[in-house]
């Protein structure tokens, strides 16, 4: 019997900035590897990854044990925001059904593919807006100029805020997330949280507009969620502003950080796989399979968090009771027991679309709908309108940022013949 292999360490950004060759290791060797510097459990082949995520039961999403304990610094943020604003709650996507059920319940009546399909329009030309500020130069920054702005605006001009204070936005989403992103020091979580209680202050100030003035925005959707449309049955209790806060909190961050990383990420595999770049000029029925193909390959959402309610065994591996488990949806992503030859990028595979990047199970990702659509019309345009796109200038030797949670590229700069 051979030695497991050394791990390398996740909290190296070497390792969180192509991870591919230790999940590979991870996936033979131990499937659910325990990281030492934090106990978390990583679960990272495909089947494993499909049963933890379809159940509930076993493994929560609600924080409890030591998937709720906080650090030193967690513990001084959570405090710095319930004295100066609203405590923070569990709304979507920290708890279990029937909680879970009734918010999901909620968002659904204003996240539908009939909403989406609306949109379209208004995305198309935003695409075609952002491309006319860059198209004349020859060349872009296309993060900044464009992955970013695009679902910036578009949530936004959907929650009913002011989209030429985006850059605001994103601020707040990623001081939202920073905690999960990266070790924090305590003045590092405090500061973030100044950033977080300026946008309750600023949502607050919406809400309360909202209910005496909607507008067709998701804000005033939500603000009146409890009111159902006509015949579809009795009125459920107002969101409370605790729960209007962590859903606006899940809904910047998604709208803002997800999308924006799959843009780039979708761009850049093109860059550097020009056959299928090729093939998919030659032939745009292949769009959405690349757009799977693309999520598949280099997952934007690297994965999330459960706690087991009870000891449960995953791949031969005991987890006790009240253990943090990470599923690593781009680690089962690339499981070769899944997807034939899973490290190469090739947007005709067939089983493009059985990939987990947007979850599955209860809380499969809520916005998938909305992505979909930004990343198909957004590729449409740029297609349409540039030419011998190629890499402007080599990346950084680690072009993410670090990120325990997410895989955002730092820049892609990226010059083009304008068609």
């Amino acid at each position: 019997m051979t030695d497991t292999p050394e791990i390398p360490s996740f909290l190296d950004p070497a390792v969180q900035d192509d991870p591919f060759d230790a999940y590979a290791l991870m996936r033979e060797h131990c499937p659910v590897h325990r990281l030492p510097e934090n106990g978390l459990h990583m679960v990272t082949r495909y089947d494993d990854a499909r049963a933890v995520l379809s159940d509930p039961v076993s493994f929560s999403n609600a924080p409890s044990g030591a998937g709720a304990r906080l650090s030193d610094s967690g513990k001084a943020a959570r405090d710095h925001i319930a004295e100066h604003g609203w405590d923070r709650t569990h709304t979507l996507q920290r708890t279990d059904p029937p909680v879970h059920t009734h918010y999901r319940r909620l968002l659904s009546r204003v996240f539908t593919s009939k909403r989406v399909e609306q949109l379209s329009p208004r995305m198309e030309q935003l695409c075609h807006q952002l491309i006319d500020k860059f198209i004349d130069a020859g060349e872009c920054e296309f993060v900044s100029d464009f992955a970013l702005p695009l679902p910036g605006i578009i949530i936004c001009e959907q929650l009913g805020l002011d989209a030429t204070q985006y850059p605001t936005f994103k601020r707040w989403a990623d001081a939202m997330l920073a905690s999960a992103q990266r070790v924090l020091t305590v003045e590092e979580a405090i500061e973030e949280a100044v950033v977080e209680l300026e946008a309750q202050r600023h949502l607050a100030a919406e809400f309360d507009r909202r209910r005496d003035d909607p507008i067709d925005d998701l804000i005033s959707a939500l603000v009146h969620a409890h009111q159902p449309p006509d015949g579809e049955g009795a009125e459920d209790e107002p969101l409370t502003i605790e729960e209007l806060q962590d859903l606006m909190h899940q809904l910047i961050t998604g709208g803002f950080e997800t999308t924006t990383a799959a843009l780039g990420t979708g761009l850049w595999l093109l860059l550097r796989h020009p056959d299928q770049l090729a093939k998919l000029r030659a032939d745009r029925t292949l769009l959405n399979n690349f757009i799977d193909e693309s999520l598949r390959f280099d997952s934007p959402v690297a994965g999330l968090w459960r706690t087991t309610t009870c000891p449960v065994t995953v791949a031969g591996t005991e987890i006790p009771a009240d253990a943090a488990v990470m599923v690593r949806y781009a680690a089962a992503n690339r499981d070769e027991k899944k997807f034939d030859n899973p490290d190469v990028f090739d947007i005709e595979r067939p089983n493009a679309k059985d990939h987990v990047a947007f979850g599955w199970g209860n809380h499969f990702c809520v916005g998938a709908w909305l992505a979909r659509a930004e990343l198909r019309i957004a590729f449409t345009a740029l297609l349409d309108r540039l030419e011998n796109i190629e890499l402007a200038r080599p990346l950084d030797d680690i072009p993410h940022e670090f990120s325990f949670m997410l895989r955002p590229l730092k820049e892609l700069p990226i010059r083009f013949r304008a068609s």
